[in-house]
């Protein structure tokens, strides 16, 4: 276990009940969360940072709806509701949680231009974020992944953390869903022809 660690993906209030995108039992994973923290020697969190501009909003784009998929220069993307607006409530960790046991905190989507689910890449799919090197240094080559949603956040890190030749498993039991017309299934099936372990 020396060796793993512990990629705790956006738990934060505007993907908890309540929030502006909220996931369906979303805080109900702290719990868990943050009895899994203390297993681990590196702990990373993820934290979903949008300029109040960010492209991925449906307000910045006059007659959409929420939830379209729109195309943009790096590929398709959803429309949604503004969100982790960087430093507001809404973007700050669950209360719940546990945030000061993290040895590093990510944050992802700052570039107005371009939305970052991945804790690994921008949508670009090219763009890092510096994860990769922060964990190679750490001599990390096995991570366990945890947090919201599991059908955007946590499979597309976990496929490209598999991409880059880490071992890589997903708790579904600490993961929630936002389930947006068959997006877990069809997350399921990206992260098993990824290889990633998901159980």
């Amino acid at each position: 276990m020396r060796n793993e660690a512990l990629i705790v993906i956006d738990v934060q209030n505007d993907f908890c009940p309540g929030g502006t995108l909220a996931v369906p039992d979303g805080d109900g994973i702290v719990p868990g969360v943050n009895a899994m923290m203390a297993e681990y020697p590196v702990v990373v969190l993820t934290q979903d940072w949008h300029p109040a501009n960010h492209s991925s909003f449906a307000s910045q784009h006059p007659g959409s709806q929420l939830f379209e998929i729109t195309d943009m220069p790096y590929g398709s993307q959803v429309l949604w509701p503004d969100h982790c607006i960087q430093g507001t409530y809404g973007a700050e960790f669950h209360s719940g949680l546990e945030a000061a046991r993290a040895d590093l905190i990510i944050r992802k989507g700052f570039n107005p231009g371009i939305d970052s689910y991945s804790a690994f890449f921008e949508n670009d799919r090219s763009t890092p974020t510096g994860l990769e090197g922060y964990l190679r240094t750490r001599g990390i080559d096995s991570l366990i992944l945890v947090g919201l949603a599991t059908d955007f956040c946590v499979s597309y890190s976990a496929v490209d953390a598999a991409g880059l030749g880490f071992t890589v498993r997903v708790n579904p039991d600490l993961c929630r869903a936002i389930d947006l017309d068959g997006s877990l299934a069809a997350a399921r099936k990206s992260m098993a022809s990824a290889g990633v372990e998901v159980g």
